[in-house]
């Protein structure tokens, strides 16, 4: 302390000055880029948020955008603020792409998940409260996320199916259009007459209320098995009365039949027995 009393411009030459003055430059300019850019990059989030926030874009890709945006460029300005106090940051992104690298393989099914649930979001071949057949399961779609899809099927149960698994397989939206066709299987009695019996099911299809009249109604006869004669009754109906036409529909095929006394087979089997060297 004496000797900065005694000698003060041989600490506080114009060289120390200068780099005293440098520093705090660098400091000053450091902290103006992390603000300016971290303003940027939320200005951009919340234009990226208000651009996407549509009724046909899900939320939860409008958030994603938006948080991926600012992260990026909050990173690019993290890196130009180290740069400009003199540190490099060559090191720091090799350290990172490692990190990214290694992070990668050890999550690939994760982040497999992760684009498949963002390809949904985009594309949307389905939404939220559509009855689908996805992954080998149905049911009504609860809510889509980024690495799965929830579905609440009519029993009430809750199924987990991973993204991955939706988007590299076939997907069935059942109740997609406004209108979706109902149909009976049912096989009867060779003994009884076909037309009699087309005439039969037509009627059970006509007895059926609240289907769509317009597009009529069919019955055909789809083939000739090994113990009936095989038909398909065909109705339209609205998808929100799918499942209760159909279960009237059942009903009714059920009921014409027995008024008209042609009898619905159980499955035969014809056993021959032939007698081999004289023995049975």
């Amino acid at each position: 302390m004496n000797n900065l009393l005694a000698d003060p411009n041989r600490y506080f030459s114009a060289e120390t000055l200068g780099m005293a003055a440098d520093y705090v430059l660098s400091a000053v300019a450091l902290i103006l880029i992390l603000v300016v850019g971290r303003y940027v990059a939320r200005t951009v989030r919340n234009w990226i948020r208000a651009g996407l926030d549509k009724p046909g874009v899900d939320r939860t890709l409008t958030k994603f955008a938006g948080n991926f945006a600012y992260y990026g460029i909050f990173l690019l300005t993290l890196f130009a603020a180290l740069e400009t106090v003199g540190v490099e940051t060559a090191s720091f992104v090799a350290v990172l792409a490692a990190a990214g690298f290694a992070v990668g393989l050890a999550l690939q099914g994760t982040l497999a998940n992760f684009a498949a649930g963002v390809m949904l979001l985009v594309v949307r071949p389905f939404s939220v409260g559509d009855y689908v057949e996805i992954a080998g399961e149905t049911g009504f779609v609860k809510e889509i996320q980024l690495f799965f899809t929830q579905l609440r099927t009519r029993e009430n149960r809750l199924i987990i199916v991973p993204n991955g698994d939706i988007f590299g397989s076939t997907i069935e939206n059942i109740f997609e259009a406004d209108e979706i066709r109902v149909d009976c299987d049912v096989g009867t009695d060779y003994p009884a007459d076909i037309d009699e019996t087309r005439e039969v099911l037509l009627d059970a299809a006509r007895s059926v209320e609240d289907r769509l009249e317009e597009k009529g109604e069919q019955a055909a006869l789809v083939g000739l098995g090994g113990s009936s004669i095989n038909w398909q009754v065909r109705i339209w109906a609205r998808p929100d009365d799918y499942f209760r036409l159909k279960q009237e529909l059942i009903r009714q095929v059920k009921y014409k039949l027995d008024e008209a006394d042609i009898g619905i087979p159980f499955p035969q089997m014809d056993v021959h027995m032939d007698k081999l060297n004289g023995e049975a």
